[in-house]
């Protein structure tokens, strides 16, 4: 696993900007380690959603009184914001959708039907999220495609020498997670991009969990496609990203019809609006897109880089508190992680776990993550999931190893 680095960061005060945090469940303090599904949002989210309510709430881009000219001006900043935030070349490659899993049926359907044909070969990796299945497998039987997996090891690391065999020339499109929801893995997604590269594909990356945990440079990656959702990374819920180069998202057309998507409207024919804003018909969520602003720019007051080292500070200290529990069994080693801890306990299912942990006020969650297929590849109905934001603490940990021997003394 790799290694800490001394976090510097007054959690403490943190905290205090979490209005969610000060309270408590069945009478005990509420410990919050259900992040890897959503994180709690900072003061300066909720009110930038409060002022836009209360201050300037308008439809964008068409009106032209001074409300309507505020609210497109504050949404189009949040634009500019996740440019920066990805580091995107052109801010038109910055695409607002509905989360990350709406993000990918958008080049499923955009770029995949229009691109790709009986016979193209898809690679998608064994530790995916539903939401990275099952849209190729509608492209496959639409279109004819043959859909591929990057096998995963023991230690929940990818297989990358299976990798190179899966590839050829008929490899059209690779989309692989960047960090997995289930076990904390980080894979190697630049390496993964330059091989697809190297035979023609193109590349779609699912940054849902990396994007709140780990810094992405779009252009360094050499990304063709990347997508994430604003409520893992202290943002609104329903509301995404989806990052395209240029050239890609012009060649494609869009899968959604209606206003602000068009040109031009006539009985015998429409044209397309330049984009990005051809791929987003209808009236956007505009306050949300607007708070995301907030949360990116909280982000980068505390720093990506401090973030990411408390957070491996709490993995190493979880880990080590963990393993030394009888009879449980942390699912994922892998050399490099985010702050995800999954395991399993002999003699006790995973529900019941996640139960009776939040009698005492430990949020955690239980289940097969939306990971089915990895949860098979283990062996596993599903697993207790911790995961850590920058607000967590050594304290909350111990409280969950704590509990999670109260547990042990109740049902065995």
């Amino acid at each position: 696993m790799q290694t800490a680095i001394a976090p510097s960061l007054d959690i403490q005060q943190i905290r205090q900007d979490f209005p969610i945090l000060d309270q408590q469940i069945n009478n005990r303090p509420l410990v919050y380690l259900d992040n890897a599904a959503t994180t709690q949002k900072p003061r300066a989210v909720i009110d930038a959603l409060t002022n836009y309510y209360e201050g300037y709430n308008a439809n964008i881009h068409r009106g032209i009184h001074h409300l309507a000219e505020q609210a497109t001006a504050a949404f189009e900043a949040s634009r500019r914001a996740m440019q920066s935030f990805l580091n995107a070349e052109h801010w038109q490659e910055i695409i607002f959708t509905y989360g990350t899993t709406d993000g990918i049926n958008l080049v499923a359907q955009a770029y995949g039907r229009r691109f790709l044909n009986a016979g193209d070969e898809i690679i998608i990796s064994g530790m995916e999220h539903h939401s990275n299945i099952v849209p190729w497998q509608m492209l496959c039987e639409e279109r004819g495609c043959v859909l591929k997996v990057i096998p995963v090891d023991e230690q929940g690391d990818l297989m990358l020498d299976e990798y190179d065999n899966l590839l050829s020339e008929k490899t059209k499109l690779v989309s692989v997670v960047h960090a997995s929801n289930s076990l904390g893995t980080v894979n190697p997604v630049k390496t993964i991009i330059d091989k697809a590269h190297a035979v023609g594909a193109v590349v779609l990356i699912d940054g849902a969990q990396s994007s709140s945990h780990l810094t992405v440079d779009v252009q360094d990656l050499d990304a063709d496609f990347f997508v994430c959702s604003a409520h893992k990374f202290y943002g609104p819920t329903g509301m995404g990203v989806l990052y395209g180069k240029t050239a890609l998202l012009e060649a494609m057309s869009p899968y959604r019809g209606g206003g602000e998507m068009i040109r031009e409207v006539t009985f015998e024919k429409t044209t397309y609006n330049d984009i990005p804003y051809k791929f987003e018909a209808g009236t956007p969520n505009i306050a949300d897109v607007v708070a995301v602003k907030a949360a990116i720019e909280y982000i980068g007051q505390l720093s990506k880089e401090a973030i990411s080292a408390h957070e491996l500070d709490l993995l190493h200290y979880a880990t080590e508190q963990l393993s030394e529990i009888d009879g449980l069994r942390i699912i994922g080693q892998a050399r490099e992680k985010i702050g995800v801890v999954s395991f399993v306990m002999d003699g006790i299912h995973h529900q019941d776990m996640g139960v009776i942990l939040d009698q005492q006020g430990i949020a955690v969650r239980t289940g097969h993550h939306c990971t089915m297929p990895l949860m098979h590849r283990f062996g596993i109905a599903g697993t207790t999931r911790a995961s850590f934001a920058v607000y967590n603490t050594k304290d909350e940990i111990d409280r969950l190893a704590q509990g999670i021997r109260r547990v042990q003394k109740m049902m065995l």
